[in-house]
């Protein structure tokens, strides 16, 4: 197999902390992003600087698994180490990354990354690549509020604590994993907000934490393409914990979890951060137990009565199927009412109904 030395950054981090504006900057500054790229859009008319195939491939295993991108479960963790466990996944990636690397630097960046952490680092290993990891840093009320708190504010205050508080809690779970997943490699954090107000002053630390050669000076002040495309206006959420619904103990995590982050800036592994940032992620696992015990006879009971909807409705179509084709064929109208049996037909349509209930 062939072997290659080319630097792998490997950007990460939650949705909207700024992941889009980090590779794309790295990619200005001729780092190289592998093709196609997911096209820009409306939502991000800047672009997202993500490989169509990495995007594609993390979010159909994640599907496979019902995980979401910032998914809170900690069981979470367990159900993708399993997963891996074949190794077919880590060599679909094997396959497609030893076509990327014939650049000098290659930048991927995918917020889903840090789920998949170990086929990216057994990949890279089998390949040679010297896998780095970026991880773009953004407060969590900001995170969190960019778009949710415009949609629910006009909702019930119980709707928002649970939305709101899912949300917190997806973006401490998914902070505490993406830190964990490169503890064993080259890593750098940025803050988003640094990025946007001196995009040369937040990358000189990182460019040195990751060992990148860049195709400008830092230090100069020279008109770069770079400074086209992030300014300070591109942080549209400036959001705050008042803003947003969620316990204050979690609130309190989040917040730590956020500073501590904010020490591996400048020390991407400070021994004390990171036993503190372990005693969190322990914390967090606990508490997480705890409402879940708590919460037990309402899930219990809502997957019951989703179980009964779901009957319910199976058994109501089938019924309106049935009268259909009887009257059908008393008629004598069609085809298939002359030479489909009762039992063939609701067969056929209870496949029909079944991938109806999935859809919903």
């Amino acid at each position: 197999m062939p072997m290659s030395s080319t630097p792998l950054v490997l950007v990460s981090g939650s949705g909207r902390s700024g992941t889009s504006s980090l590779a794309g900057t790295l990619k200005r500054l001729g780092l190289h992003v592998p093709q196609p790229e997911v096209e820009a859009s409306e939502t991000n008319p800047r672009g997202f600087y993500e490989p169509q195939w990495v995007i594609d491939f993390h979010k159909r295993h994640l599907k496979e698994l019902a995980l979401f991108n910032i998914d809170s479960r900690p069981a979470a963790v367990q159900l993708v180490a399993d997963y891996l466990a074949s190794g077919e996944t880590t060599a679909e990636l094997r396959e497609w990354l030893s076509g990327q690397l014939d650049a000098d630097q290659v930048v991927v960046k995918d917020p889903h990354a840090f789920w998949f952490a170990r086929a990216w680092e057994e990949a890279s290993k089998d390949l040679g690549a010297d896998l780095r990891w970026l991880t773009a840093l953004r407060h969590p009320a900001e995170v969190v509020g960019s778009r949710d708190i415009a949609y629910l504010s006009s909702q019930s205050d119980e709707l928002r604590l649970t939305k709101e508080t899912s949300n917190v809690a997806g973006w401490v779970h998914a902070a505490l994993l993406t830190e964990q997943a490169g503890r064993a490699s080259r890593r750098a954090f940025v803050k988003y907000v640094d990025l946007l107000a001196d995009w040369r002053a937040a990358l000189a630390p990182v460019q040195e934490q990751l060992a990148l050669s860049f195709d400008t000076d830092l230090a100069s002040t020279d008109h770069h393409p770079v400074d086209d495309f992030v300014e300070p206006s591109m942080r549209k959420s400036q959001l705050g914990w008042d803003d947003v619904a969620t316990p204050d103990w979690l609130k309190d995590m989040a917040e730590e979890v956020w500073q501590l982050l904010g020490v591996l800036t400048t020390s991407p592994h400070d021994e004390a951060t990171l036993a503190r940032l372990d005693e969190v992620h322990a914390d967090y696992t606990a508490r997480y137990a705890d409402a879940v015990a708590l919460t037990f006879d309402h899930t219990k009971a809502e997957s019951t009565l989703a179980a009964r909807e779901a009957r319910d409705t199976q058994r109501s179509t089938l019924q309106q199927v049935r009268r259909d084709l009887e009257q059908a064929r008393r008629a004598g109208s069609t085809p298939l009412a002359q030479t489909v049996g009762g039992r063939e037909a609701a067969a056929i349509l209870r496949r029909a109904v079944v991938r109806r209930i999935t859809r919903r």
